[in-house]
Parts: C-alpha cells; sequence; structure tokens
C-alpha cells in the first residue's frame, strides 16, 4: 500500500465562448441577446466572485477560455452600449413588477430580488468596470488569479479540417487576437470541441503551444495506456501536452439525470415572464411585440418532474444554501476520489474539470455561487486548485503516448457536427478555402493594391465566420436553425462575391467597406494567414 503523503491538484477549466453575432444594419436583433444573457448571467457574476474571494484571501484558480469572437464582442462599442440599454430595460421590467401588490409573500421575495439583483449587475457593470469586462479579466490574469487560454479564430472544428495552412489560419489569427486582446502568447489552447487528431496538434505546437485539452477517451483508448490514466497529463507524438476530462467530476455537474444544477431547489431555466406575461405587461419589453421571448426573469424553480405551469415559487436564499450544501460535497468528493485513486496512481493526482463558462449563472443560476463555495471550501484541504499551466510549472515526469481522435460531442467524435443536418456545410467551405488559400499564393506574390488587400483580408474573414461550429451544432440541435443556416450561405456569399471582385479586377469599394461595418472582427487580420 502506497503510505507517501499524497496531494490532489484540481483544474476547474471554464470555456466561454459565443459566436460572433453583431447586426448593426437592425436596431435590436434577438440572437444578440445570447451576449447580453452571458454577460448578465454569467460574466458579470463570474468576475465579481472572483474579486470577492481575493478580496478576502482565498486562494484557488480558475481557468477561463475566453475565444476571440467572445473577446470581440465584450470590446464593441455597439453590442456593449446595445446590452447597456437592454439590461435598463429588464430593470424597468423588474421595478414595476416588484411594485405590484401580491398576497403571495413568495411571489413578491423573488420579483424584489431580481429588481436588487439587477440593479446590482448595473453597477457593477457601469461603475466598478467600468463597462469593460476584458480588462477585468485580464487584470485578474495579471495578478494570477486566473488562466486565460487561447482558441482558434471562430471555434472552427479544425479536426473536420484536413488542408494544414487552412488549420493554419484559424489557429494564427487566434493567437494573434488572444496577444491583441491580453498583450501575450498563450501558453495552452482550447481545441473547439476538444476535437483532437494528431494534424490538429502539430500545427498547435508550430505555434509554440504547450498544452490543450481532450475528452478522457482520447487518453484511455491512447498507445501505449496512459500509466495514470486521465490523472495525469501526457505528452502525444507531437510535443504536445494533452490534460483529459476527469469523468467523475464532470458527471457530478453536467449530468442531466444526476447533476448538481437539476436539483428542486433551483431556477427553473425554462419558465419566464416573458412567456408568462400578459401582452400589457411585457410588450414593450419584446425585441417585437409579436414575437415572444425570456426577459430573464425566472420566478419559478426546478421543483421536480412537473409540468412547467405547476413549478413552485423560486427561493434565492433556500438556492443558495443549496448550492453552498452541494459545493460543499463536491469538495469532499473530489478528496474521497484522490484517497481511492492514491494506490493506483503516484503522490500527486490531477483532476481536469472543464465546463462550459456560460453553464455557470446562465444554464445553471446559481452556478457562480457554487464556484465561490468550492473555491472556498477547498482551502486548507488537500485539495489545491490550480491552472494547467500551473501543473506543467511543477515539471513532473509525462508519459509520451499517441493519443485517439477524439471529441467531447455525442459518442465521443464528430457527429454532433457532421451529420445529415449539416454535412452540406463541408463541402462548400472546401471549395472557399481552397479558393482563399489560391488567392493568397497569388497576391503574395503579386503585392496588392490598398483596395485589394482591403478585399482579401476581408475575404478572409467572411470564411473564417462561415468555418464556426456554432452553425453546425445549432442545425443538429434544431433550435435557430433558420439563423445558422442563414449565416454559413451569407458568410460563403459574401466570400464568392469578393473572389470574383478580386479575380476580375473589378473591386466595389462601398461594398467592401460595408462587408467590414457589418462583419468587423479581426481589424488586423491580414490575408496572408492562408499562405
Amino acid at each position: 500500500m502506497n503510505t507517501q503523503p499524497y496531494h490532489i491538484y484540481q483544474s476547474i477549466l471554464l470555456h466561454a465562448h459565443l459566436p460572433f453575432v453583431r447586426h448593426p444594419e437592425h436596431p435590436e436583433f434577438f440572437e444578440e441577446n445570447w451576449l447580453f444573457e452571458a454577460i448578465s448571467e454569467c460574466y458579470i457574476p463570474l468576475l465579481r466572485m472572483l474579486n470577492q474571494l481575493e478580496d478576502k484571501g482565498i486562494r484557488g484558480k480558475l481557468t477561463l477560455t475566453l475565444t476571440p469572437t467572445l473577446c470581440s464582442m465584450l470590446q464593441d462599442e455597439l453590442l456593449i452600449n446595445r446590452y447597456s440599454k437592454r439590461l435598463d430595460k429588464i430593470i424597468e421590467l423588474a421595478q414595476i413588477e416588484s411594485q405590484k401588490n401580491t398576497s403571495e409573500p413568495a411571489l413578491r421575495k423573488v420579483r424584489e430580488f431580481y429588481y436588487q439583483h439587477l440593479t446590482e449587475l448595473k453597477h457593477l457593470f457601469e461603475e466598478d468596470f467600468n463597462r469593460d469586462l476584458i480588462t477585468e479579466f485580464s487584470q485578474l490574469r495579471d495578478r494570477e488569479r486566473i488562466e486565460i487560454i487561447g482558441c482558434s479564430a471562430t471555434h472552427a472544428l479544425l479536426a473536420l479540417i484536413d488542408n494544414r495552412q487552412v488549420i493554419r489560419s484559424q489557429l494564427e489569427t487566434g493567437i494573434n487576437s488572444y496577444i491583441d486582446t491580453f498583450g501575450a502568447h498563450p501558453r495552452g489552447i482550447w481545441m473547439p470541441e476538444c476535437a483532437y487528431t494528431p494534424l490538429v496538434s502539430e500545427v498547435m505546437r508550430e505555434f509554440g503551444i504547450e498544452y490543450s485539452i481532450v475528452d478522457s477517451h482520447g487518453i484511455l483508448h491512447a498507445t501505449p495506456m496512459p500509466k495514470y490514466s486521465v490523472f495525469a497529463p501526457v505528452i502525444d507524438e507531437n510535443g504536445l501536452v494533452l490534460f483529459g476530462r476527469d469523468p467523475e467530476s464532470s458527471k457530478q455537474v453536467w449530468s442531466a439525470e444526476t447533476g448538481y444544477p437539476g436539483d428542486a431547489d433551483y431556477r427553473e431555466f425554462y419558465r419566464d415572464f416573458g412567456w408568462d406575461g400578459s401582452q400589457e405587461e411585457v410588450g414593450k419589453y419584446l425585441i417585437s411585440p409579436d414575437f415572444r421571448h425570456d426577459l430573464g426573469l425566472k420566478y419559478y424553480k426546478i421543483t421536480g418532474k412537473v409540468p412547467l405551469q405547476q413549478k413552485a415559487l423560486y427561493d434565492p436564499d433556500a438556492a443558495w444554501h443549496k448550492a453552498s450544501i452541494h459545493a460543499r460535497e463536491f469538495v469532499d468528493s473530489r478528496l474521497q476520489q484522490g484517497r481511492r485513486l492514491q494506490d493506483e496512481c503516484t503522490s500527486s493526482i490531477h483532476l481536469l474539470s472543464p465546463y462550459d463558462a456560460e453553464l455557470f449563472g446562465h444554464w445553471w443560476f446559481e452556478g457562480p455561487i457554487f464556484l465561490e463555495n468550492v473555491l472556498k471550501y477547498s482551502n486548507n484541504t488537500e485539495l489545491e486548485l490550480i491552472t494547467p499551466g500551473d501543473y506543467l510549472d511543477l515539471n513532473r515526469e509525462l508519459q509520451h503516448v499517441a493519443v485517439s481522435t477524439s471529441s467531447w460531442g455525442n459518442n465521443g467524435y464528430f457527429e454532433t457536427w457532421l451529420n445529415g443536418s449539416n454535412d452540406w456545410i463541408y463541402q462548400e467551405l472546401r471549395e472557399a478555402e481552397e479558393s482563399m488559400t489560391d488567392l493568397a499564393e497569388r497576391f503574395v506574390v503579386q503585392k496588392p493594391d490598398k483596395a485589394t488587400l482591403e478585399a482579401l483580408n476581408q475575404a478572409g474573414r467572411e470564411l473564417l465566420l462561415a468555418q464556426a461550429s456554432d452553425w453546425a451544432f445549432i442545425l443538429t440541435t434544431d433550435t435557430t436553425t433558420e439563423y445558422a443556416t442563414n449565416r454559413v450561405k451569407e458568410h460563403l456569399t459574401n466570400f464568392h462575391t469578393l473572389y470574383s471582385m478580386i479575380t476580375n479586377n473589378n473591386l466595389d469599394q462601398t461594398f467592401i467597406a460595408k462587408l467590414y461595418t457589418k462583419n468587423n472582427i479581426f481589424p488586423h487580420l491580414n490575408y496572408s494567414v492562408f499562405c
């Protein structure tokens, strides 16, 4: 029996990503709410929590991905102004709701809670954070409270791209965006959808990336079988360090059946005042009076497996208390897990727990409270919350293996993003990718004039935006399918129009300028990344 003192390291990684959605051509646009909801329900609460813990001297670090598309939107003046106005409208509605007479104390309590909560968010956003969440995250990074890792440019599923140079263009643009945003080169990169292939790894190493994340079966199916399973990172054939997802800690949070977010006391996501309220009550606050949607005022708790209309009223105090209980249980589970693994592994065990950041606060409203308590309860225990970069700095000896092709999607490979609902995307993308690389190779020799340079760069932006994995995912999940289809087709149409203009030397500079006004991501992009 191993009697050496053991130590448990855990890295909680929050993958914060949203597709680039920006529509200046409309005064309001429904899909921009994806960003606005995430700011209010996830990003501001996370920043508040991390700052408060730092003020209290609580140790423990988190790792975040802040993808280039998300960073671009969080720094976009148009979107930030729209968010502020949208928040003002919801606060106005919450105030009206809080002043309504009711004989139900529980309903009065939850209405007053929302008004106070949203008012505090507004103060944090405008006053404490000066509307600049990226600087807040960057300062936490500089103070070594978090590690921020990079991502490819638009979260393209790199594993489904067989052209090395096209993979390079996504990674180089993503890394350059990280440097522009945070003033440093990322040590690690989140492979979109944790989709690993040896080619993707090889290209990442060409850019000096030290590590990335794979799902557990990518490690468990490696050759030779890793000695320490997923409880220590491995090095692949290209020299890339790979951390495998720990199934146990993931299931405790992710599982739809047994995961914490499904507890009866937590807020019910799918019942919202935007649907429950009368037209007179909510019409003014909808994007369009005849289009119902969520407004963020959710008055009911999960309750159990009952119809939405039978849900019980939400009690924030009870939910906060339950989040504290679950956090204690989560920490205790990691300690017990470490003790079980001590004989199988080494005196030092590493658990990698990656989640979508938007789970914490958006889908699971109490998620930031849970995380806050996990960080607090892990203090002064054998569980140390560190980042993957911190773990590499411990200079542990790592095993060399050939990691298996894998992703964290359904059934572990790529069928979520490649199936009968979305397979049409890839042939069209491949044709555009070949055209873009041909253009880039031609003009890197010819040296384009200023107008042609702008057209080439915009063609690159349109292609990158069309490649986002989000569109294929939305088609699989059958949610906003019309929007996803239109986005792919619109970007590819824009690309082909630009391609025709460039090859025929017939540039419409008004059209090109209009495209950049709308799709203004990656202002420093140079078409040469495609060759």
